[in-house]
């Protein structure tokens, strides 16, 4: 019935497609305070694989566009409390641009929680020893401090070097302008 009603509407308005036409019956004056929300099983399933070249790349510059592709910020379906965000490659991280004196002034700490056991280790030693650990340190740093960030973190792939591990999966090539 309704059916027969909306396609004699339609072929007496003749504005409208009638997908058109059902979107507008969907979303009347009543439902514009209501809002919309993807569901989470689309987010699963509509992840994509990103891959970043970060030669030449400052450390803070390429730490936000990873955190802000971990985290979803640049879908349509965005939401808080969801992980919408997608996974991200990144290669050569040991030819990131470290600027100023951040190789000899910036240190990391780590506590054990005994009295006197506080270690400090300078971003020049890091660089040496796990480059891959100096990417994931800054991109945990610009993600939300919640319940979602381990999982967010888990998806992020790092390798020193190029790899070819990821590959089968089909990563869309992110380029990052490097300002100089």
């Amino acid at each position: 019935m309704f059916l027969f009603f909306a396609l004699a509407t339609l072929q007496a308005l003749q504005l409208y497609n009638f997908t058109t036409y059902l979107m507008m019956q969907q979303f009347t004056k009543t439902d514009l305070n209501k809002t919309l929300y993807v569901k989470q099983s689309f987010a699963d399933t509509s992840r994509v694989w990103h891959q970043i070249d970060a030669n030449g790349i400052s450390i803070g510059r390429l730490a936000v566009v990873v955190a802000n592709l971990l985290s979803g910020k640049g879908k349509v379906s965005n939401c808080d409390f969801w992980d919408m965000g997608d996974f991200v490659v990144v290669n050569n991280i040991d030819k990131m641009l470290i600027t100023g004196n951040k190789l000899i002034d910036k240190e990391y700490y780590t506590y054990s929680g005994y009295k006197g056991n506080l270690k400090t280790t300078a971003l020049k030693d890091m660089m040496r020893k796990d480059p891959a650990n100096v990417l994931r340190l800054a991109v945990r740093g610009m993600l939300a401090r919640n319940k979602l960030r381990a999982k967010r973190l888990m998806r992020l792939k790092s390798f020193v070097g190029t790899s070819t591990k990821f590959d089968y999966m089909k990563p869309k090539e992110f380029v990052i302008k490097s300002v100089a």
